[in-house]
This record gives structure tokens, C-alpha cells and sequence, in this order.
């Protein structure tokens, strides 16, 4: 079988068993985000933290919650990682340093899972399981509440309240992300990753002299980081490490972990706004450019030139011959239009055109089908976004979902979309402008440039993943990094959960003749076209400099 027809055939199993999916996951999201029933382990949860889990909320409230409780995650995992000498199962590694403890704190509290150091050489089992383990959970369904509060926002008429936001958090993590996690990491370790608690052991005869390998809750972790769309590995090497990822199937099971709920939000939607149509209009605006995406990176990956490329089938440099090229590139546009920022295999590897692609999916917002939760809310930013554009063109006032987009609601969708390219610009052309951030940079000209804005591009957006060839853990890169992934995550929610808040207080109007329907084709294009024109206009100055200057020269 060639190269090119098995990834074909792998992209095609992924597909079916993502729509077998699609409907049962999409539709428990939204009985368990509509429900009134708390059960007892969930009563237990609200004792203990002092929450009223019935008290609506209005968006001024709820946004208090997601920022107290971020707040508190931080100091938690950052107080974690200083105390990992003198804590127990820390496999006898020091402390964390101040800089590099407080850009980790940041990245699995904003979902970004973004990685200064070496997984399996710095932190012990109490803060990969203690601390990290649990961000993947908490930070994920985060994303989740604010997702359905703006849902909630085009559902509701005449009332600001969104909901409960500690119903919301506990809900998401015990009645969806639990039960899924502990069926993934079952099989994952029947595929043979790894599930101990061992401590650092020497393997093999390598050259004379042996390899340290740790032990670890790696098939656990290993399926929250992709279902939560986090993407932290347990060892330095991600997803392309065989404790983490053995087979081929695995391979395209974390591919399908990542993608499934993202995608059946869309489903969660319709379901609670009372219109399925709207949800299947934004499912297909979401797979047109992730099918799009992973055409263009395969294309790119399987047609470049050159005797050893065409020896080899395809750009093999930096991928894992037990997954090859097809599911490398699947696996790529999978981890970069979402937040999971995972890898199986080396992004810097990639070629110009390709790495351009990677960082592209980031910019456009990661919403094709984003992170969990966060792929939705930015998603239906758009819409508003895109509503907005065929208002002016037909000179009538802007309506979506029976909800009128007036001055307020359009001022705090245009706030969303400039905050993430403000942060990656402006800390991209600081670092290439100070004299000691480009000394990080293993490469000089396009590609080390590309490596500097693909690192902003990454925390800014919440990916976590790296081209690999910057040297990030310096105070400079962990701090200003660490900043970006904070201002990045929750400054965009202050507008959504503000946009839902106005959405909610509003009456609905009447659907008429002059109305957009937004549940057609016609406006999907729209959609779609509103995406990569606006991404294109912010980011395709800097693309020029670097993939796009990189994939042209060679």
C-alpha cells in the first residue's frame, strides 16, 4: 500500500468514527449542561468549596468564577512545582525555578500546556499527576462552561443570567470528561502505553553504557491531554513517544480524542438554542477548513522535491516511521487548528509551506474545531462577525439567532478577535528587536523567525506546541511566554462572557423575509470566507517573513 493511500484511509476511518460520535456525545452535552439534577459525589464537591450550584449567575458573576478559580489553579501548581524537593514521588528532582514554575503554572491553567523543560527530567509524580494531571481536567471544562454560557446567552430572552459557573465546572469534568478519560486510558494501555508509579530505571546497553527511562500515570494523562485539548507530554518527546503513543491505532485514537468534542459541541449548540440546523451550519464551516488544512499539509509533506524526499515517499525528516507521513500531517492540523498543541512529530521538520500551514491554524483563532470549548465560543464570534459583514452589505441591521447584533455586541466581538494578534505581534517584534531573545534561535533568517513567532503564536492562542529549534526556557521567553498564554486565554473571555450577558438580556425578533438565514450553505461560505480574510489581512505580513519566504526559497 502506498504512503499516500494509507493516509488517505486512516483520514476516512477518523472521519466515520468522528460522525458515529457526533450525535450520542453531542447530545449528553447538552442534557448535562441543561439538567437540574446534582448528584451526591457533585453535592460533595459544592460542600466543600462553599457553592450554590442552583444561583444564577449573571456574566459580571460568572466571569468572577472563571478568574477566581484560574487565579487560585495558578498559585496551587506554581507553589507545587517550588515545594517538588521536598515532596514525596518527586523521584529525587529539585525544585522548579521561579521563572520556569510560574510560565508552567500559566500554561496548564490557561490550556496551553506550553513545555520549557524536559517532562520526564524535571518533574516527579506528585506534580505530573497532583498538579498537571489535574489542569488538564479543570482547565478543559473551564473552556466548556464559558462555551455554554454564550450559548446559554443566545438560548435565553430578556433575563442576564448564564448560569451557574461551578455547576458548569464540575459538571463538565464528572460527567464528561471523566467517564470518557478512564475508557481512553483503558485503552490506551491495552495498546501499551505505560500506567505506574516506578521510578527512574536504567534499560538497554546503548554505546556502551545504559538509558534512564521513568516511570509513570502516562496513559491517564495521555488521554486528558488530547480530550481536553491540552497537549503536555509526559516525556519530552510528546506524542512520538512510544510510552505515550505506541501504534499506528493509538495514533489515530489520540487524533480522534482530540477532535470529538470539539466537533459534537457544534451539535450541543443547536441542541440548546433549539435548532439543529444552526449547529450542523457551524460543524460544516469547522470540518470545511480542518479537511481543507490536512489536504494542504499532506499535499505539501507527500509533493516535495528533492532525490531523498522522493526516496524516502515524502518530507520524512522529524516524523516517526511507525506512523510515516500521512498520519503526521493528519495528526499536525489536528493538534494546530485546536489548542492541543500535542505532537508525533518534529514541527520544525516540516516543510516551509507546511510549518506556514501549522501556524496559520493557530492564527485563524484555533476554531476549526478549536479547543474544547473554546473552539465553539470563537467559532460563534465569527458568526457575529460574519452576520455583521452581510448586514453592512445589504443595509439592514444584523441579526443571529433571533438576536440583533447592534453597536455593543459588535464592539465586543471586534475586542476578541485583536487581542490574540496583538499579543503574538507585538511580543514577536519585541523579541526580535532586543539583542539577547534572538541569541535562543538555532536558526538564523526565515526559520529562525518562524520559530519566534510560531512560540508567540503558540501561547497566545493556547497550543502548547513549538517548532522545537527556539531555546525557550530563558527568563526572558518563560516570562514574557507565560504573559501572553494569561492575556490570551482570559482577557478574550471577559468579551464572550460580556457578549453573552448582552445577547441574554435581549428580547428575540421575529424572523422576516429580509432575514440571513443562517443556517444554509450560502452563509457557511460566508463564514468560512469572513475566517481566512481577516486572519489573512493581521498575520499575512509576518507569514511573508517567515514560512512563506522559507517554502518559496527552497
Amino acid at each position: 500500500m502506498s504512503p499516500v493511500l494509507a493516509g488517505v484511509l486512516q483520514l476516512l476511518a477518523l472521519i466515520a468514527a468522528l460522525a458515529l460520535a457526533y450525535r450520542p456525545l453531542g447530545d449528553h452535552m447538552a442534557r448535562v449542561y441543561s439538567s437540574e439534577k446534582h448528584y451526591k459525589p457533585e453535592k460533595w464537591i459544592y460542600k466543600a468549596i462553599g457553592a450554590n450550584p442552583t444561583a444564577e449567575m449573571r456574566w459580571p458573576a460568572y466571569l468572577r468564577g472563571v478568574l477566581a478559580f484560574s487565579a487560585v489553579s495558578v498559585l496551587f501548581l506554581y507553589a507545587l512545582q517550588r515545594l517538588q524537593g521536598v515532596l514525596p514521588g518527586s523521584l529525587g528532582f529539585q525544585s522548579i525555578d521561579p521563572d520556569q514554575a510560574f510560565n508552567t503554572a500559566a500554561s496548564f491553567v490557561a490550556n496551553t500546556n506550553w513545555q520549557s523543560y524536559y517532562g520526564e527530567q524535571a518533574m516527579g509524580h506528585v506534580v505530573q499527576t497532583g498538579g498537571l494531571a489535574v489542569q488538564n481536567f479543570v482547565s478543559a471544562a473551564v473552556g466548556m462552561a464559558v462555551a455554554v454560557a454564550l450559548v446559554r446567552g443566545f438560548a435565553r430572552s430578556r433575563t442576564g443570567e448564564l448560569g451557574n459557573f461551578w455547576a458548569d465546572l464540575v459538571r463538565g469534568t464528572v460527567r464528561i470528561l471523566l467517564p470518557i478519560s478512564v475508557i481512553g486510558a483503558l485503552v490506551l494501555v491495552a495498546c501499551g502505553a505505560i500506567q505506574n508509579f516506578s521510578g527512574i530505571h536504567e534499560v538497554g546497553q546503548f554505546t556502551g553504557g545504559t538509558q534512564q527511562w521513568n516511570g509513570g500515570a502516562v496513559a491517564s494523562q495521555e488521554v486528558i491531554k488530547e480530550l481536553g485539548t491540552n497537549g503536555g507530554g509526559y516525556f519530552n518527546a510528546n506524542s512520538a513517544h512510544p510510552f505515550e503513543n505506541p501504534t499506528p491505532f493509538s495514533n489515530l485514537f489520540e487524533i480522534f480524542l482530540i477532535l470529538v468534542i470539539p466537533f459534537a459541541l457544534t451539535r450541543t449548540f443547536g441542541r440548546m438554542v433549539g435548532n439543529l440546523r444552526q449547529g450542523y451550519a457551524i460543524l460544516a464551516t469547522m470540518a470545511t477548513i480542518w479537511l481543507g488544512f490536512t489536504a494542504l499539509m499532506m499535499w505539501t509533506e507527500f509533493a516535495h522535491h528533492g532525490p531523498a524526499l522522493e526516496v524516502a515517499g515524502g518530507a520524512m525528516e522529524g516524523k516517526e516511521t511507525r506512523f510515516g507521513i500521512g498520519a503526521s500531517a493528519i495528526f499536525s492540523v489536528a493538534t494546530t487548528l485546536t489548542s492541543t498543541g500535542a505532537v508525533n512529530s518534529f514541527h520544525s521538520s516540516y516543510t516551509g509551506l507546511g510549518g506556514g500551514i501549522q501556524l496559520l491554524g493557530m492564527q485563524l483563532g484555533e476554531i476549526a474545531p478549536g479547543g474544547v470549548g473554546s473552539g465553539l465560543y470563537g467559532m460563534l464570534v465569527m458568526a457575529i462577525i460574519a452576520v455583521f459583514i452581510a448586514g453592512l452589505m445589504v443595509g439592514r441591521t444584523p441579526e443571529y439567532l433571533g438576536k440583533k447584533i447592534g453597536t455593543r455586541e459588535i464592539k465586543f466581538a471586534a475586542c476578541y478577535i485583536l487581542i490574540t494578534p496583538a499579543l503574538v505581534l507585538g511580543f514577536t517584534a519585541a523579541a526580535m528587536a532586543l539583542p539577547t531573545p534572538p541569541h535562543s534561535m538555532l536558526n538564523s533568517g526565515a526559520h529562525g523567525f518562524s520559530e519566534v513567532l510560531y512560540a508567540y503564536t503558540s501561547g497566545a492562542n493556547n497550543n502548547g506546541s513549538a517548532f522545537g529549534g527556539l531555546n525557550a526556557d530563558t527568563q526572558w521567553f518563560n516570562s514574557t511566554i507565560g504573559i501572553a498564554m494569561l492575556l490570551g486565554r482570559f482577557l478574550p473571555m471577559v468579551f464572550v462572557l460580556a457578549l453573552a450577558g448582552s445577547l441574554a438580556e435581549q428580547k428575540p425578533v421575529p424572523e422576516t423575509a429580509g432575514t440571513l438565514r443562517t443556517d444554509k450553505p450560502l452563509y457557511t461560505g460566508l463564514l468560512v470566507g469572513t475566517i481566512l480574510i481577516v486572519t489573512g489581512l493581521t498575520y499575512f505580513p509576518a507569514l511573508a517573513l517567515g514560512p512563506l519566504a522559507e517554502g518559496l526559497a527552497s
